[in-house]
């Protein structure tokens, strides 16, 4: 009798990829199947990460100022969905854990469109130096943070000159985006630094997600980052459009903005970011790369 087609496909593969009997096979196109759903390695996602700092590190500084500019603006618009629902819900204990999913707004327009964040830099072009420790790599990588910082920094402020003096928003409704913004103020340097390493953490968590999230990508974005608001951490550039807001307006000062906002906000997110997820996530594969 002639063998059909799926017994002709059998291979003498188990999972651990040794030979075993015929009858026991799986056939080629279920071998397929397997590889296809599973998900990648550790060392996959490592290198998908790497290569994507390599390749942002090696842009011109044009493309990288004006995506970070963009950025910027995108991320405005958390706080502006976060003050719409904190104006139209009541006023009660569960309201912040409805209002704080406009937070994810800006962020869900900054990831899918691929525009460049700075907190997100603190992961992937780290992990390039780390596997060449280099000083042309220690240069590339203070270049792509400072320009990108600066160009987040940028899209916010005219975020918050357009919302404060464009007669664009209603004053309750600019009212609102300033009562959202002062949960920054009141914070010692200490508490907002780390505040802060946490919500660093989370934003390299939600980049080393990714490779592996592929059609989940929103939820992953959306998760991490309504984290970040729901727990009161502190994220440096959404966070700059909230003390930017409040300086324009009179309500805190730009000597509080400098260094009791800035200062310890941009430290602790890098040391969220760099210093302990990078560091553990370069540990992870550092003897099988």
């Amino acid at each position: 009798m002639r063998p059909n087609k799926e017994q002709g496909e059998r291979t003498r593969i188990n999972r651990r990829g040794e030979d075993k009997p015929e009858d026991s096979g799986i056939t080629e196109r279920e071998v397929e199947q397997v590889e296809e759903r599973s998900r990648p390695r550790t060392p996959v996602i490592y290198e998908i990460v790497r290569r994507h700092g390599d390749e942002e590190m090696a842009r011109p500084i044009t493309s990288l100022w004006w995506s970070g500019v963009a950025a910027g603006l995108s991320i405005s618009f958390s706080l502006l969905a976060e003050a719409i629902l904190h104006m139209h819900l009541p006023q009660a204990e569960w309201t912040p854990l409805l209002s704080s999913f406009g937070y994810c707004v800006g962020f869900i327009m900054v990831v899918l469109a691929r525009q460049q964040l700075f907190t997100e830099t603190t992961i992937t072009v780290v992990l390039p130096v780390m596997a060449e420790f280099t000083s042309a790599n220690l240069v590339r990588l203070g270049r792509m943070w400072s320009i990108v910082l600066l160009a987040n920094f940028a899209g916010t402020l005219f975020a918050a000159l357009f919302c404060t003096f464009a007669p664009v928003l209603t004053p309750e409704l600019r009212a609102s985006m300033l009562e959202v913004s002062h949960h920054l103020v009141g914070h010692g340097w200490a508490e907002s630094f780390f505040k802060a390493i946490s919500a660093g953490f989370l934003i390299a968590a939600m980049v080393w997600l990714m490779p592996s999230a592929e059609s989940a990508q929103f939820q992953v974005v959306t998760l991490m980052t309504y984290l970040i608001a729901v727990g009161g951490f502190m994220h440096i550039v959404a966070g700059s459009v909230e003390g930017f807001m409040l300086a324009l307006n009179g309500h805190v000062t730009w000597s509080w903005m400098a260094f009791d906002f800035i200062a310890p906000v941009l430290a602790g997110n890098i040391v969220g970011g760099t210093a302990l997820f990078a560091l553990l996530a370069y540990a992870q594969v550092m003897k099988e790369i």
